[in-house]
């Protein structure tokens, strides 16, 4: 049995898919951990979850967690309008993908799904979370600051908070050779969001997996079709 975790998909289908299915060779008895961002920004928001929510249905067990952009999807489904949703071109570009004009038309199924994602998970050694933790917090409320754990981009690790168990996050991109650095040295906190949407930029546009009993990092470059996306 391997266990992966991955990060920041945002709307890569065929890369995540080539790396699932070609690179990493997933089995039914594998475990494959992913932090969040499944929209936005990319070709293919729904085909993403299309195959996100398909992976158990066919006897994988995998186990994703909820990020910022999904969201801010929610919100902007829910019609709550005083909350900011992605750029204009990302919006019509996530719209696009499922076929409708406003985030209120998004099918019923994936808001469920996505309304139903944790937060953070607790492995028997690692915390995985979409974006980190405020450390400063008092612990009780640190494990329920759901905001910071879906945005916050700096943090002091202090792996006392974490009972000494090693923090696996995304959110921020970081470029691969800094990614290849943390792993490397076994940091107590590893960000493995290596920017793989991000096309243009050759320091980013990877998604990474990290295989927790061997601590090998796989690096898959992005295989989308082109697709309109500022250089990071």
């Amino acid at each position: 049995m391997a266990r992966y975790v991955t990060t920041d998909l945002h709307g890569c289908l065929l890369t995540f898919r080539y790396l699932v299915e070609d690179v990493l060779h997933l089995q039914p008895t594998d475990e494959l951990y992913v932090l969040g961002d499944y929209v936005n920004k990319g070709p293919d928001s729904r085909g993403i979850l299309d195959y996100l929510m398909q992976l158990p249905q066919r006897g994988y067990q995998v186990h994703c967690l909820r990020g910022n952009h999904d969201q801010e999807l929610l919100d902007a489904a829910h019609a709550r309008k005083h909350l900011t949703w992605a750029s204009p071109a990302d919006q019509q570009q996530t719209l696009q993908s499922f076929g409708v004009s406003s985030p209120t038309e998004v099918p019923a199924p994936y808001l469920a799904w996505l309304d139903a994602l944790p937060y953070q998970l607790e492995l028997p050694d690692f915390v995985l979370v979409h974006a980190g933790f405020n450390f400063r917090l008092p612990p009780e409320r640190m494990r329920s600051d759901w905001h910071t754990m879906l945005n916050i981009k700096e943090f002091t690790f202090d792996v006392s908070r974490l009972g000494g168990k090693r923090l696996l996050h995304g959110h921020v991109p970081t470029p691969t050779a800094e990614v290849q650095r943390q792993v490397r040295v076994e940091a107590g906190s590893i960000g493995l969001d290596t920017g793989c949407v991000y096309r243009h930029n050759p320091e980013l546009s990877h998604l990474a997996a990290l295989e927790l009993d061997s601590f090998k990092l796989t690096l898959q470059p992005n295989i989308e079709s082109p697709y309109p996306i500022a250089r990071r």
